[in-house]
């Protein structure tokens, strides 16, 4: 099977996997190419409460081929970029269920998902040190805020691997499992994000994001849907809400 990215939808969770096993799913030029395209349809998607990213086998991503990337640095960063900013603007809840390496332009998938859960024995990486290359500013700021200035430092100065403990305890990432539980309790976890109001989780990811300025936009969509009284009301009742607002319109 040639390099690609392969996505499903099952019980409203769309689950993308870099599909390049030869390579540790090294991301080719095409496959960068490709997945902002693939988020914009399943951001657009009513049936996508959340989306899963993944690697194929025991391996997220070890960062770009560089064999496919043929044009100029600048032209191969661009790529990364665009597809790292598709999917940190993607609307719904996202996350990153990591296994072996994820290094390099996997790391910065990885960093651009709202959460991720590693299997034991992962790795990380942030390796533009060792290349020469000039990690971009966006990206860079994105890791400051989930790991600190001082952890951001350590992993670009030096592009030294860390284990799956040491990212957990710098919050690079949010749970770590056994190999053989973490698919399930990304299944568990998933069916909780989808399980709760799209309205909420898109209002705190705006927020918690740095969009300033639009607290009056979320208080009239939460006046123009019923997801609020529905959520009192299953309160009171003691059910399940059945949330209807959904950002895809």
């Amino acid at each position: 099977m040639e390099p690609q990215l392969l996505y499903s939808v099952t019980d409203s969770v769309a689950t993308v996997v870099i599909h390049h096993p030869a390579k540790r799913n090294a991301m080719t030029a095409a496959m960068w190419r490709a997945l902002p395209p693939l988020l914009a349809t399943l951001a657009a998607d009513p049936d996508v409460r959340a989306l899963v990213l993944t690697g194929e086998g025991g391996t997220f991503c070890a960062g770009a081929d560089i064999s496919t990337l043929r044009g100029s640095p600048d032209e191969a960063q661009g790529l990364a970029m665009a597809a790292e900013e598709a999917l940190a603007a993607f609307p719904k809840p996202t996350l990153a269920a990591i296994r072996g390496h994820c290094v390099g332009g996997g790391s910065q998938l990885a960093a651009a998902c709202d959460l991720r859960f590693a299997a034991e024995g992962s790795l990380f990486g942030v390796t533009p040190a060792k290349l020469g290359i000039v990690y971009p500013a966006s990206s860079t700021r994105r890791l400051v805020a989930l790991v600190g200035p001082a952890a951001t430092k350590y992993l670009l100065f030096s592009g030294e691997l860390i284990d799956a403990d040491r990212a957990l305890r710098t919050g690079l990432v949010d749970e770590v499992l056994p190999e053989d539980e973490l698919g399930k309790r990304v299944v568990e976890f998933t069916r909780i994000l989808t399980s709760r109001s799209q309205l909420t989780q898109a209002a705190a990811k705006e927020f918690a994001g740095g969009v300033a300025d639009r607290d009056g936009h979320w208080a009239e969509q939460a006046r123009g849907n019923g997801d609020t009284a529905e959520g009192v009301a299953a309160f009171l009742e003691r059910r399940q809400p059945r949330f209807t607002w959904t950002t895809s319109g």
